[in-house]
């Protein structure tokens, strides 16, 4: 589950970092909560996790950890998509990104009770 993270918060990375790339080039800075949310909650908390996991396999092997790992990677896409676009003026995504957002939260509150059963 570690290494599986760890790849998965790399991905979000290379994505967060062309889109920054993107709006630097085009000086259209309408996605910057788009960049600010992968990275942080793609690259950043999912590397951060990836290597909890890593060090703490008890947590890893949790059905906690399946699950977080799981809501954490359905809802953050759904999420962003739909703030992409909201973004760019289409407000009926709104709905996208409030699911996504309850998708990932849940997934982000399963992996605190994970850390805080298994992580000793």
């Amino acid at each position: 589950m570690g290494a599986r993270l760890l790849k998965i918060a790399v991905v979000y990375f290379v994505i967060g970092v062309l889109l920054g790339m993107y709006m630097s080039m085009t000086q259209m800075f309408t996605q910057i909560g788009v960049h600010a949310h992968i990275n942080l909650l793609g690259w950043v908390s999912l590397a951060l996790a990836g290597l909890i996991y890593h060090l703490f396999p008890q947590a890893a092997e949790s059905r906690l950890g399946v699950w977080h790992f799981w809501l954490h990677n359905i809802g953050l896409p759904v999420m962003m998509i739909g703030l992409f676009f909201f973004l760019q003026g289409h407000k009926a995504m709104e709905a996208a990104i409030i699911i996504g957002s309850i998708v990932t939260i849940i997934g982000i509150i399963l992996f605190a009770v994970n850390v805080w059963r298994n992580v000793r």
